[in-house]
């Protein structure tokens, strides 16, 4: 099967904003734990209270997941470069990268 130049331009134009629509989302984690604290913080009933927190530790867990990613991905990156294995370490940080704005 053969691309036409068209097909591959339309092809990345879906995984460019495919990728922005993700990071867009996956950059609000931190932000968004940090508006449900003090959401939490602010209520007057436990009910509220309870929601706001629970809402914002789910988006803590999702940021320290990534956190925990992408140190594993600069880890493998570091371990990579070591072994002279420059392309296997770049796409490490790369991963990493990708994950460490994930979590913010």
């Amino acid at each position: 099967m053969k691309f036409t130049n068209m097909k591959l331009t339309g092809f990345f134009a879906v995984v460019v904003l495919t990728s922005v629509s993700f990071s867009a989302y996956a950059e609000s984690h931190i932000a968004e734990a940090l508006k449900h604290a003090e959401a939490a913080v602010k209520s007057d009933d436990g009910k509220t209270i309870a929601e706001h927190a629970e809402a914002s530790k789910t988006h803590a867990k999702v940021a320290d997941e990534h956190l925990d990613a992408g140190i594993t991905s600069l880890n493998d990156a570091i371990d990579h470069a070591k072994l002279k294995h420059v392309d296997l370490a770049k796409k490490s940080l790369e991963e990493a990268v990708t994950h460490l704005k994930a979590a913010q």
